[in-house]
């Protein structure tokens, strides 16, 4: 297990399907803002990618995130779009509802850039959010993350077209206790 102030990363376990599927995935609103592309509903027993870890994929890394103290399951952490080539990757995550604002996904951020940067030997993470995703954005700039840009009117979400923003890390520029 990959280890922060508060939160583990941990494998998937069967356990967690039923708490990730219900509390994020059959969140309609949540799930269409998290997601970049049409909520769908997952069936009980899916091999949806969401939920099933594929660990023959290569670019794809899927955690489950626990309190530190007791295991309790708090959400997902992927690194995924892995090109070992250009060595980068993208990073995402998902607090389940009860567990949000409590600094779970700073913590989670910084364990990814820890496993990106030195398990990994990455030389850059990117991060796409929502530009109202107040917690991402503040998450991810509390471990270095450089806002590099604003995709307008990229997302489509419910209804509307939201625009993203695009934040960037590069190893030389992480540090590894940034955040607070």
């Amino acid at each position: 297990m990959l280890r922060g102030g508060k939160v583990g990363l941990r494998a998937r376990h069967e356990d967690d399907i039923p708490i990730l599927r219900t509390e994020l995935y059959d969140d309609v609103a949540n799930a269409a803002r998290a997601e970049g592309g049409p909520w769908r509903p997952i069936t009980p027993g899916s091999k949806d990618p969401r939920l099933v870890v594929d660990d023959t994929n290569q670019g794809l890394v899927q955690f489950s995130v626990v309190e530190l103290d007791g295991g309790k399951l708090v959400g997902t952490a992927t690194l995924w779009g892995i090109d070992t080539h250009n060595r980068s990757a993208h990073i995402g995550l998902g607090l389940l509802p009860a567990s949000r604002g409590q600094g779970y996904g700073t913590d989670v951020v910084a364990v990814l850039c820890h496993y990106g940067f030195v398990v990994r030997g990455l030389q850059r993470l990117q991060i796409e959010t929502l530009a109202d995703n107040a917690a991402m954005l503040r998450s991810a700039e509390r471990s270095g993350f450089v806002r590099e840009g604003v995709l307008r009117s990229s997302a489509w979400v419910m209804g509307e077209f939201l625009d993203e923003v695009l934040l960037g890390l590069l190893a030389q520029d992480w540090k590894p206790d940034s955040q607070a």
